[in-house]
């Protein structure tokens, strides 16, 4: 059985588009272009990140070109505004970036995401080196585990660890990522600890729990 994908470092890409401090706006635009990509870190020395130029930096350079902002636009822009007339990734960059570390959980990874609200997140060592990039589509691999796959992971790490004088009365069913947990176990305490467990495996989509409980003589 294969473990679940718990860490950025499982799902992320490693071969990466990457620019150097002096890299001009053209060339930037053109290695975005031609990778498919929305932003690419910015390296020094050793391979440092040192920050990431995005779309929405470039994108001032052309908002503002025949456009003249009124005073309330300038005041709240002040940066947009300033990336509208530079020329190289050190002067475009966001900086400093927003990184992860290969051990950062798929989950964690997502939270950042959604509250830095950036598509694409370097992967760095503890000298802050890239190592990777985990993008939006990258920790949405998770999903794509097949079936069998999940239900041998459920039942082992949820069935078989929770209910060992059980599980054999307990039926692990999972249909395009739906887990359905079946059958009957001693006692009801651990069935609501059995569907949080169930939820945790990377790629499941959801959890029918219908598990019911015998009545255990005293």
């Amino acid at each position: 059985m294969r473990n679940s994908p718990h860490v950025v470092s499982d799902v992320m890409t490693r071969a990466v588009v990457a620019v150097g401090r002096d890299a001009l706006f053209k060339d930037v635009v053109r290695l975005m272009e031609r990778w498919n990509v929305s932003a690419v870190p910015v390296l020094e020395g050793d391979g440092r990140v040192i920050g990431v130029v995005s779309e929405a930096d470039l994108l001032p350079k052309e908002e503002f070109r025949d456009d003249v902002p009124d005073r309330f636009t300038q005041r709240q822009r002040l940066s947009d505004l300033a990336k509208a007339g530079t020329v190289t990734a050190e002067e475009l960059m966001s900086s400093p970036a927003v990184t992860v570390h290969g051990t950062t959980t798929l989950s964690e990874a997502a939270r950042i995401m959604a509250r830095r609200k950036v598509k694409r997140l370097p992967v760095i060592d503890d000298e802050g080196r890239l190592e990777g990039v985990a993008s939006r589509s990258d920790l949405l691999k998770v999903f794509l585990r097949d079936d069998e796959d999940l239900t041998e992971e459920v039942r082992h790490e949820v069935v078989d660890r929770l209910f060992p004088l059980s599980a054999d009365h307990i039926r692990v069913e999972v249909r395009e990522g739906v887990v359905a947990l079946t059958g009957w176990v001693e006692g009801a305490g651990l069935i609501p600890v059995a569907e949080r467990l169930a939820w945790a495996v990377e790629g499941v989509v959801d959890v029918h729990c219908r598990l019911t409980a015998t009545v255990v003589p005293r």
